[in-house]
């Protein structure tokens, strides 16, 4: 891909910045509606609880996910950074990719369980569902977050060779988050 002139770059890098804040800010709070959820004692809080879950599962997480991952691999591809030059940018890629696939196929079905059992008028089937995705995704989010931040383990073998046979060094720019 053809490098990002620095308009661009820095478009698309506000734009993974934005998303990847909105990703981490609504994690933060399905995992706040999740803990009232499950230590709530009246039915209309819990129910209350879930079905906010539910409109931050449905409407908002995945939107954010995706524009996560597509925005961050625009980034990697179009700045010296690489997808596979450098092992926190893959790591980062392969984590955010299955976080966005665990938001579409683990967190909200079980979500979308627990509302389906409060609106029954059954309690709240089970606190994993509710409490292990938000935990689990706000730890990787940090993660992430870290790794962004000081850029370790060195270069990848693919960015060992491609330094090595010469190609000229290009400047470093900020990385993507």
């Amino acid at each position: 891909m053809k490098q990002l002139s620095r308009p661009a770059r820095r478009a698309f890098l506000v734009v993974h910045v934005v998303a990847s804040a909105s990703w981490l800010g609504l994690t933060l709070g399905l995992l706040a509606l999740g803990v009232t959820a499950t230590t709530g004692t009246a039915a209309v809080t819990v129910e209350a609880c879930v079905r906010g879950m539910k409109l931050f599962a449905d409407r908002l997480l995945l939107p954010a996910a995706l524009l996560t991952l597509l925005s961050g691999l625009v980034l990697s591809l179009g700045t010296p950074w690489g997808l596979a030059r450098h092992r926190w940018v893959w790591a980062k890629f392969w984590l955010t990719l299955a976080t966005t696939t665990a938001t579409a196929f683990a967190l909200r079905p079980g979500v979308d369980s627990a509302v389906a059992a409060v609106a029954a008028g059954h309690p709240l089937p089970d606190a994993g569902d509710v409490l292990m995705g938000p935990v689990v995704s706000l730890s990787a989010y940090v993660f992430m977050t870290v790794v962004s931040v000081l850029k370790p383990w060195g270069p990848t073998r693919r960015g060992r060779r491609l330094r090595a046979a010469g190609r000229p060094p290009r400047r470093a720019e900020p990385a993507p988050r």
